[in-house]
């Protein structure tokens, strides 16, 4: 989507916006409005020089292009709400900094298979869920809900708030994904390989869980370690 008027007007009526790309040096009141709008609808917006505008092989541009949003995003209220309502004890995945868009891809056909309610991810930070992730994924993402907030740690309140406990999956814990109760409303934060769970958002966890292993070995890659702790959700819901 080209042109600040068209954007605008998307971030007010029409289709779902991904991201917005806006020239550093743009200035007005059209530009103003677009930073607002998107703020408000929770858009991520990346400010870049001409070059990166001018790289996506198009004109007229005037300092603004949005990307279409592949996958339809839904209010993390709303879904716990229907959730609830359904009668079925809330399964919430939360993904922190995990960029790229194979493990997503791969975490998203998981999820779906075992039953998870939404995916969150934070509005920054995280890979796009583009026609690629899509791909990867054979469909499921646009099969479950996804949820993209502007803070994870405020969707850890949320969570909180609707009764639901939230647990982090960090190597270093002490307590077994055995030992936990995946039967009562719970929501699981997945971290990146490379720096984990950010503290902040750990800290407001209820508990820290960690996957056995045999080996000695640093960590699993994010993906399997997702389907591991996933498979043995579903398996305590379904016995």
């Amino acid at each position: 989507m080209i042109g600040r008027t068209k954007v605008i007007a998307a971030l007010q009526a029409g289709p779902q916006l991904d991201r917005i790309y806006l020239d550093t040096k743009a200035q007005g009141q059209d530009i103003s409005d677009i930073k607002r709008l998107a703020s408000q609808q929770g858009v991520p917006v990346n400010y870049v020089p001409a070059a990166k505008l001018n790289g996506f092989n198009i004109t007229d541009h005037e300092g603004c292009v949005a990307q279409i949003a592949k996958v339809q995003y839904q209010n993390l209220q709303d879904v716990i709400s229907l959730v609830i309502e359904s009668g079925k004890p809330p399964l919430f995945l939360l993904l922190d900094g995990i960029t790229d868009i194979r493990n997503i891809g791969g975490i998203a056909r998981t999820a779906y298979c075992t039953g998870v309610d939404a995916i969150i991810i934070p509005d920054k930070g995280v890979g796009a869920l583009n026609e690629d992730a899509i791909l990867t994924s054979a469909g499921a993402l646009e099969k479950i809900a996804v949820c993209r907030v502007n803070s994870l740690m405020k969707a850890v309140d949320e969570l909180h708030l609707n009764g639901i406990k939230v647990y982090a999956s960090d190597m270093t814990a002490e307590k077994n994904i055995a030992e936990v109760d995946f039967t009562e409303p719970c929501a699981i934060v997945m971290g990146s390989e490379e720096k984990g769970i950010y503290p902040a958002l750990m800290k407001i966890c209820d508990e820290i869980i960690k996957i056995p292993m045999a080996g000695d070995f640093e960590s699993l890659n994010v993906s399997v370690a997702t389907g591991i702790i996933l498979y043995e959700a579903m398996k305590q819901r379904m016995q």
